[in-house]
């Protein structure tokens, strides 16, 4: 083959998306039309565009943590309460384009209460706020101005739960409508305020116009309809309580309301029903009566709302029957704390797209539909430390069928802090969970192609998970445990599916801490399983069973805990790296045949030279070749043949945790302990690219099918995905060269044209002080021959003179800087000194000074000028203004000082050469002509004086 067959080096990797912390603690909101999710991260919210989960904005926080968060309907103003007490109100930018630098506040209020603030919520005009507080005080604010306009005391302690009442009938124009305010505390009781201008202006108007009692435990959620006419509040005392709101009488038994003066009737809400849901619940709220729920039509006058709670799912009731209509969600098993952890904080509901999205304890957000009663969108708020991760590609076509490359590694797999496995969309941050372990699991591998994964876990065992329907229009697929592999007696570290063809499963390899490797035949799982939708089997009910495997070997391979396994592309090798600082190469032998399945390893030799445990092994895709990375900073490569060490990649300061090979094993990629993923050239054993995005060890690294784009996963909860961009920084070289030759041949046009002007301001955009000073020093010598005569200039040519009196401004700060430079080599000082002296006599005083004021864009570099190198320094490092002015008159002055002086002595000795000249002369003179006196020599003196003169 040719040597042009092979593939090009790659050289440079850009970070195109990562995955970072979304959701730490705290609350979340979302804004009116739901596309934009706010979340807290820290002491920070981020503001996240919902559909491609790109980070549009951070808002900028006090260092303390947030207690309470709401967005203004008009979705136009972000407020957050801190634990610091404080107040901040800040403007939502409009554009969905990201933003460098963080959003601050546009009002901040240093002690809004005295207590800290768990409750806030903004008014349906988006004008005033309700805060509520610890101590039982409750205020609203005007939200542009930023002062209270109401203060409501005499809660029981904490309040819980605002909501606002404020119906808009356009029918009804000439009705006056009344603002209520609604609040819930710790005490049970639900209160109801009026908000009317009449009742601020009178001093003891503040008094609830009806306290509700009903609950026997904290109500943490209220809502009104739209009509105005109900209320719905739900608590931990695990009820729904429906409330007319509408009616009033002279008196009532049901409530204490406030007294009534006048013929008016009192306001008197009533208890219309009360509905058992069984579970605590800490989010309610009603729908719209238009709502379209998928098996409900609508009905005018119907009333339905939604619950969340401990279970960890949302149902819609109808509040009438006070029956459940239908649930969101799947209820887990509540073992190890996961119920808990899977409980619903909080819900919101989106009508513009029918959605309720359900915030969990364990910082995820799930966006349930309405109409199709499904999950359409799965947010992970925070994945803890990356532990392994490798690519998936559900939706691959069977070879059967017309293949399709935009569905290759549409997917990525994460194994986390955690025994849940993370399946997210490589376009998107939309991620399902995959649930069956009950430990944290350790390691991920997939096969088939990628249409099957397969995990290693602390719970002794292994499984194989694949997608539940072959429905590509889903961004995620649900997974389902296909199989499970036991028989370890300690955790398993490490997995490794065949790899020979993507069409069918043959076997798959476990190592584990008790030191053994177990070989589990898979060929027994049936087809429909891997793929559904295959030989016309149903999606939905194909392979529900979970299958157990059996070991069809087991060996003890090697003294300390195994932590990676690999195997050869062909399927005849198995490569085990161990902490016992070796890598082994065993020999596959598998049989598939009538009267069963047959599997053996043979150990072929041991890869010995690591000082620390080997944390990696990989084969090469084309030679016979392995590489392992180790604690020992190394990656070694290894010859197949007889076991010997061939090359050596030292560069990291830390442990190599990952290794794998790219571009036809001609490059590695590398990750370790220091933070570093690097990509290597094999031939020269050369780092030539160093990628650089986390701050802890990067555990995981998954290369695509392709090779374009390379995953990292560490310990900072930071996945990065890096983009193969060789191809665009070699045409952006290439533009730049010529751009460069462009200008370097108008550069020389100039020259030639005697275009001084567009000369030096090219040199001076081009930022090449060489170029420069060889235009000065052409000048001298031009001036220096002219035989006819010319005008006086100070540069040395009229035309430079003007170029000099009216150069703009940030490229006289430029050239002053290079005359600097200039000035401190005596071979280039002449031209310096003449040219400062032309700027100063051509130019006022003031323009000097402003010079060093602008904001200089030149960068640094280092150029050659004359054999001198010479540094060019960032104006932002040398300060600006008078300071920068001030530096470069103290090393403008030294220099010539020092020039004057060596100029003053050049003077004295030339005096010293005309007189020994003269002396010679006159000594040659005297011996010819036999002159021999005191007047000859005294003549001799006069005349060499003379010539010195």
């Amino acid at each position: 083959m040719a040597s042009s067959a092979h593939p090009k080096l790659k050289t440079a990797f850009k970070k195109a998306r990562i995955i970072a912390p979304l959701h730490t603690e705290g609350p979340v909101a979302i804004s009116q039309d739901g596309t934009r999710l706010f979340t807290c991260v820290g002491e920070e919210v981020l503001m996240t565009e919902i559909k491609e989960g790109r980070e549009i904005c951070r808002f900028s926080g006090d260092t303390e943590s947030i207690t309470s968060m709401c967005i203004t309907p008009s979705s136009t103003h972000l407020i957050i309460f801190t634990s610091a007490l404080a107040l901040r109100i800040y403007e939502v930018p409009s554009s969905d384009e990201p933003l460098t630098k963080p959003v601050h506040p546009v009002r901040v209020v240093a002690r809004a209460h005295d207590a800290p603030v768990h409750v806030c919520r903004a008014d349906p005009t988006s004008t005033y706020l309700a805060s509520g507080s610890a101590d039982g005080i409750v205020k609203i604010w005007n939200i542009l101005r930023g002062f209270v306009t109401h203060v409501f005391k005499g809660h029981g302690g904490v309040v819980s739960a605002l909501a606002f009442n404020y119906p808009f009938d356009p029918s009804a124009i000439e009705r006056e409508t009344k603002m209520q305010l609604i609040t819930g505390s710790v005490d049970t009781r639900i209160r109801i305020f009026d908000l009317s201008a009449i009742a601020a202006r009178t001093g003891a108007a503040l008094k609830p116009e009806a306290v509700l009692e009903g609950h026997v435990s904290v109500p943490r959620g209220l809502d009104v309809s739209s009509d105005g006419k109900w209320l719905v509040s739900g608590g931990r005392d695990s009820v729904v309580l429906v409330w007319d709101i509408s009616s009033r009488s002279p008196s009532s038994t049901k409530t204490k309301s406030s007294k009534g003066k006048g013929k008016e009737a009192a306001f008197s809400p009533s208890l219309a029903k009360t509905i058992p849901v069984l579970e605590r619940v800490e989010a309610v709220g009603l729908l719209r009566p238009d709502e379209d729920l998928a098996g409900s039509p609508s009905v005018p006058g119907k009333l339905r709302f939604y619950t969340g709670g401990e279970k960890g799912v949302v149902r819609i009731w109808d509040a009438r029957e006070g029956t459940v209509l239908f649930t969101l969600g799947h209820e887990q098993d509540g073992g190890d704390g996961q119920e808990e952890q899977r409980q619903i904080v909080d819900s919101i509901y989106v009508p513009a797209t029918s959605t309720i999205v359900s915030v969990h304890a364990d910082q995820n957000i799930l966006f349930h539909s309405l109409s199709s009663k499904s999950l359409t969108q799965q947010l992970i708020g925070f994945n803890d430390e990356i532990v392994d991760a490798t690519f998936l590609a559900p939706y691959l076509p069977l070879p059967a069928t017309q293949p399709s490359p935009k569905l290759v590694d549409t997917h990525i797999a994460l194994a986390t802090n955690s025994s849940l496995i993370r399946v997210y969309s490589t376009s998107s941050l939309d991620a399902r969970l995959l649930t069956g372990h009950s430990e944290i699991v350790l390691c991920l591998d997939h096969g088939a192609g990628g249409r099957v994964l397969a995990s290693g876990s602390k719970d002794r065992s292994a499984r194989l998970w694949a997608p539940a329907s072959s429905d590509s229009d889903a961004a995620v697929p649900e997974w389902r445990c296909v199989a499970v592999c036991e028989g370890h007696a300690e955790s398993v570290g490490a997995i490794a599916m065949s790899r020979k063809t993507d069409d069918e499963l043959r076997f798959m390899f476990t190592g584990s801490q008790d030191r053994t490797i177990k070989m589990w035949d898979l060929s027994n799982i049936p087809i429909s399983c891997v793929m559904p939708g295959k030989d016309g089997a149903d999606d939905g009910d194909a392979g529900q069973s979970t299958l157990k495997l059996k070991s069809l070997t087991t060996h003890k391979a090697h003294d300390k805990d195994i932590n990676s396994l690999d195997i050869s592309p062909n399927d005849r090798l198995l490569a085990s790296g161990s902490q016992d600082k070796t890598a082994k190469i065993w020999e596959i032998d598998f049989m598939a045949t009538g009267a069963g399945v047959r599997g053996e390893v043979r150990l072929l030799g041991t890869c010995k030279g690591h000082k620390r445990g080997v944390w990696c092994v990989r084969f090469g895709r084309a030679e016979r070749v392995l590489a392992t990375g180790s604690g020992d900073k190394t990656v070694k490569l290894w010859s197949l043949d007889d076991f010997t060490c061939l090359k050596t990649f030292e560069g990291h300061t830390n442990s190599v945790l990952r290794v794998d090979f790219v571009n036809a094993g001609m490059q590695l990629v590398s990750s370790a302990s220091d933070g570093l993923v690097k990509l290597w050239n094999v031939r020269d054993e050369e780092c030539i690219a160093t990628m650089d995005n986390h701050e802890d060890k990067v555990w995981a690294l998954a290369v695509s099918k392709d090779e374009s784009t390379i995953v990292s996963g560490a310990a900072d909860s930071v996945v990065t995905f890096w983009q193969d961009c060789t191809e665009e920084e070699e045409m952006k070289k290439e533009s730049k060269r010529s751009e460069l030759v462009q200008k370097e041949q108008d550069f020389m046009n100039y020259l030639t044209l005697h275009d001084y002007r567009n000369a030096i301001q090219l040199a001076l955009a081009m930022d090449q002080p060489g170029r420069l000073l060889n235009l000065f020093r052409s000048i001298q010598s031009d001036s220096l021959e002219a035989s006819g005569p010319r005008s006086p200039s100070f540069s040395g040519h009229p035309s430079v003179d003007t170029v000099l009196r009216t150069l703009a401004t940030a490229d006289l700060a430029r050239l002053l800087r290079y005359i600097r430079l200039w000035n401190a080599t005596a071979k280039t000082s002449a031209v310096a000194q003449r040219v400062l002296h032309a700027l100063l006599k051509l130019r006022p005083a003031d323009d000097i000074s402003h010079a060093f004021g602008e904001d200089l864009s030149s960068g640094a570099g280092v150029a050659e000028i004359d054999g001198m190198l010479e540094v060019n320094i960032r104006a932002k490092d040398e300060g600006r203004g008078a300071t920068a002015l001030k530096d470069w008159v103290e090393t403008v002055i030294p220099y010539t000082e020092r020039h004057l002086a060596r100029m003053e002595r050049l003077l004295q000795d030339s005096y010293v050469v005309d007189y020994l000249l003269g002396e010679m002369d006159g000594g040659l003179l005297d011996e010819v002509d036999g002159v021999d006196d005191d007047d000859s020599i005294a003549m001799g003196v006069d005349r060499a004086v003379e010539v010195a003169a």
